[in-house]
């Protein structure tokens, strides 16, 4: 059998055309949808001081003053690979971010992930994923930043790419 990979450059909706090489008259027309490579999902949340608002990029906008260090918002949603995987971003100073890979009970399986260890292997067992923007500070001060985090499959990090779902709502952690 065969595979064929097709690698879109946007994400969206289009066609692919398959044309016999024999008989070019034989061909059928496959609709595809493609995907962001960027596998979080994330939207508005709001807690522990800080608010998170999706910008028209996708990027997350983060205002507020954190109610304390390793306090901030969150989002849980269904993992939807397995295997090695690369976290990358750019933040604001005093906010961290990093990923977790959480059971169906929802206990933490692995180490989170952060920049210091960012390309990891989802554990085995792993359903959801649950990703956190958190102030690291002792005494947090006022945010007004963007950030752009991308968690992508392979050890590979491209550029930053919009998420398919910005409009997951979150929480305080």
């Amino acid at each position: 059998m065969t595979t064929i990979v097709i690698t879109g450059k946007q994400p969206g909706k289009t066609d692919v055309t398959i044309s016999s090489t024999v008989n070019p008259a034989i061909k059928t027309v496959v609709p595809v949808t493609v995907l962001s490579r960027n596998l979080l999902s994330y939207g508005p949340a709001s807690g522990n001081g800080l608010t998170a608002t999706v910008n028209s990029d996708g990027s997350l906008h983060i205002t507020g003053t954190a109610t304390g260090q390793w306090r901030g918002v969150s989002w849980t949603f269904p993992c939807p690979v397995q295997g090695t995987v690369n976290l990358s971003g750019t933040g604001a100073a005093g906010l961290s971010f990093n990923v977790k890979c959480l059971d169906a009970k929802g206990q933490q399986l692995g180490a989170s992930m952060n920049l210091g260890n960012r390309v990891v292997e989802i554990p085995a067992g792993t359903v959801s994923l649950y990703l956190n923007v958190i102030s690291n500070e002792s005494t947090p001060t006022l945010k007004e930043s963007d950030i752009r985090i991308q968690l992508e499959s392979g050890d590979t990090a491209h550029d930053w790419m919009r998420p398919d779902n910005t409009s997951l709502r979150g929480g305080g952690q």
